[in-house]
């Protein structure tokens, strides 16, 4: 059963009478460009298969009531809170998701009653495929489906122009408590509804996070991935579509679990700002391949390396762009290595499942491999020829037993569509 059916059905069960509609937001996997977003750079995600769904009724007491809905069948409660008394501190744990959309939609006067919540998904949590944010977007698009307000198609409102090297700067969203101000249109862009998740969960939840993974849950389409500019928010749809070319995106789940909010994700997001600061630029994105090395020069040592991966990175995404769009699909291989060599030695965010699971992929006939997401644990890719994908598989499976780690879990990334109504 999809998450969408299973949402709506507990729901049922749970308050006697069928939810007034349910939304869902995917997982996404970041094909290239990690670590880049909150950097004001280029990132390029597509959305998986793997959806939360949110089943939803207004209630009329102001109060939010969730539930969600475990892998094992048993149903977990927030304690219910009072939509008016929502703040930062006050819901913690998985609630403090949910409740932190509706204190930043309440504050855009886009949420005035209470709201009856179930939620299912099979977006593997800590695995780095932002299983939090599928779960904060589909949330969003419930509140706001609630309160008479669908959003265009994710097809209609990624259709931007095209992202360059050289596009003008524009305002950077910011981490600020949200205001009572109304919002600047009856029906808020999916970008909008992005930067009001990002505030949720760098305000709320208190996990540093960029733009990537809202950004990637509500625009993302079908067999495309995402080009990003997060400087400018331009996006372009760029054509992915593996399985025509003979190609697999493999997904390693190394089991090893990770944590935005822990981990050491706040700390390198420190470090950029603070070497930008000491550069006298507004972002990392200002710096060019062509001045890194002067630029390297005027940092202190221990800032050199995550200012290096940075500016290389975003040439990495720039690069495998260009090969999407020729159609030399299979050449995106060594880029995709090269990120993570960078990601292992320069920004220091690898572990030894994530490095298991490049070395053995590419030991066994992977044309590329790295880690993605925030690091110190979760998943990481393999671009694989598809003949060869069950070989590439067995010798993960067995690299990871031979060195007596969690069994991962391996399947393949399919560029799906973004969020949306399902019911």
């Amino acid at each position: 059963m999809r998450p969408a059916e299973r949402a709506a059905t507990t729901f049922a069960e749970v308050h006697g009478r069928p939810p007034v509609g349910v939304w869902s937001a995917p997982g996404r996997v970041n094909l290239i460009g990690e670590h880049t977003d909150y950097n004001n750079g280029f990132v390029l995600p597509f959305a998986l298969p793997h959806r939360t769904a949110v089943a939803a009724a207004p209630r009329g007491d102001g109060q939010l009531v969730a539930a969600t809905l475990g892998s094992d069948g048993a149903l977990q409660h927030a304690a219910p809170v009072a939509v008016a008394d929502l703040e930062p501190g006050r819901v913690t744990g998985w609630a403090a998701y949910v409740a932190g959309v509706a204190w930043v939609l309440r504050d855009q006067g886009l949420l005035a009653g209470g709201a009856d919540l179930v939620i299912a998904g099979d977006v593997p949590t800590g695995a780095g495929l932002s299983s939090s944010h599928a779960l904060e977007c589909a949330v969003a698009l419930a509140l706001l489906g609630l309160a008479g307000i669908e959003v265009d198609p994710a097809e209609d409102a990624a259709s931007h122009p095209t992202p360059t090297s050289t596009v003008p700067a524009s305002p950077t969203p910011t981490s600020t408590a949200p205001t009572s101000t109304a919002p600047t249109s009856a029906v808020p862009s999916r970008q909008e509804i992005a930067r009001w998740v990002q505030r949720s969960e760098n305000d709320f939840v208190g996990a540093p996070t960029g733009l990537l993974d809202q950004t990637a849950s509500l625009c993302c389409v079908e067999a495309h991935a995402l080009f990003l500019d997060v400087r400018s928010f331009e996006t372009e749809q760029v054509a992915f579509d593996a399985a025509a070319s003979g190609l697999d995106v493999l997904v390693i789940d190394t089991r090893a679990n990770h944590s935005h909010s822990e981990s050491g994700y706040g700390e390198r997001r420190r470090g950029c700002e603070r070497a930008a600061e000491l550069l006298g630029v507004p972002s990392l994105r200002e710096v060019e391949s062509a001045g890194l090395t002067d630029a390297l020069a005027r940092l202190p040592e221990q800032l050199r390396p995550l200012v290096r991966h940075v500016v290389t990175e975003n040439d990495r995404v720039l690069s495998t762009v260009a090969l999407l769009r020729d159609k030399q699909l299979a050449e995106v291989g060594p880029v995709l290595t090269a990120s993570h060599v960078s990601l292992r030695d320069d920004y220091r965010i690898s572990c030894l499942e994530l490095d298991v699971a490049v070395d053995a992929a590419l030991a066994a006939g992977a044309l590329g491999a790295r880690m993605i997401g925030g690091g110190f644990g979760g998943s990481a890719i393999a671009l694989v020829r598809s003949d060869e994908r069950e070989s590439v598989e067995r010798a993960v499976l067995t690299a990871f037993a031979e060195r007596s780690l969690a069994t991962p879990r391996l399947f393949t990334a399919v560029p799906s569509a973004g969020a949306g109504r399902d019911q």
